[in-house]
């Protein structure tokens, strides 16, 4: 599961919380070492710029919201944990921050709800559970605001979230909520590969094959666009996750 939600969400291990399993210490290292050197570049470069603008303007919601982020994405390419919560503790209180100042900003509640996600996950300890609804407070308050923003991304995550999560009493896991959710990031945005891939592999594990043939026949044909549309070093981490995620999909559905 890692592998298909580290590049996608806040998330990460957060089905895992309830089994409140410590964390496996990963040896110190600044970043990924298999990223692409160019896409690190750039995202270290927007988080330093980022962190220069908010500086500059401390009341700037827009700043603040743009720091946290930059904070999410940089977090992604860490491997120490220590690292790791540090920096998306600074997300967290970044967006906080410019909740403050515009509580009507969608981006502000999406990535409180990501940063908190990926702090929620490093910890594994009872604290954890109240944050996982407040990561799913986040993504609803930002859908509310705006549905559509980051390719229906409140819909995708909050899809995600109760597709993967336990189920009560654990958590807040609910499949016909996933469903519901996954399926209106399709509907929404469905010419991002994410929101396509992202039910495809629901299906799988509903054993629906049909709607699993029917969005890889749909992500098939938005493909060649989206490799268009979606370019550049800050969707280099999206493309690798992506193409190993059709490929292992194609796998499981095709006969033997």
């Amino acid at each position: 599961m890692w592998n298909r939600l580290i590049h996608r969400t806040g998330l990460t291990l957060l089905p895992l919380l309830c089994c409140l399993v410590p964390l496996a210490q990963a040896e110190p290292a600044e970043t990924i070492l298999s990223a692409p050197t160019n896409a690190i570049a750039h995202v270290e470069k927007e988080l330093a710029t980022a962190r220069q603008h908010f500086t500059a303007e401390p009341t700037n919601s827009v700043a603040a919201w743009h720091l946290g982020r930059a904070c999410f994405t940089w977090g992604k390419l860490l491997q120490d944990p220590a690292a790791q919560e540090k920096i998306y503790t600074e997300g967290v209180a970044a967006c906080r921050r410019s909740i403050s100042l515009n509580s009507t900003s969608a981006p502000s509640h999406y990535y409180l709800g990501m940063n908190i996600g990926r702090v929620a996950d490093l910890k594994r300890n009872l604290s954890a559970f109240g944050m996982v609804k407040e990561v799913e407070k986040s993504f609803q308050r930002a859908r509310s605001l705006d549905e559509k923003y980051s390719h229906a991304g409140p819909d995708r995550n909050l899809g995600l979230l109760y597709q993967y999560a336990p189920g009560w009493p654990l958590s807040l896991g609910d499949k016909k909520l996933g469903r519901k959710h996954l399926t209106r990031a399709v509907e929404l945005a469905g010419d991002y590969p994410d929101n396509r891939l992202n039910l495809a592999e629901a299906a799988l594990e509903w054993k629906d094959l049909k709607l699993v043939q029917s969005e890889l026949a749909a992500v098939k044909k938005l493909w060649p666009a989206a490799k268009t549309n979606f370019t550049g070093p800050e969707w280099e981490f999206d493309w690798l996750d992506w193409e190993q995620r059709l490929k292992d999909l194609r796998r499981k559905v095709t006969p033997q």
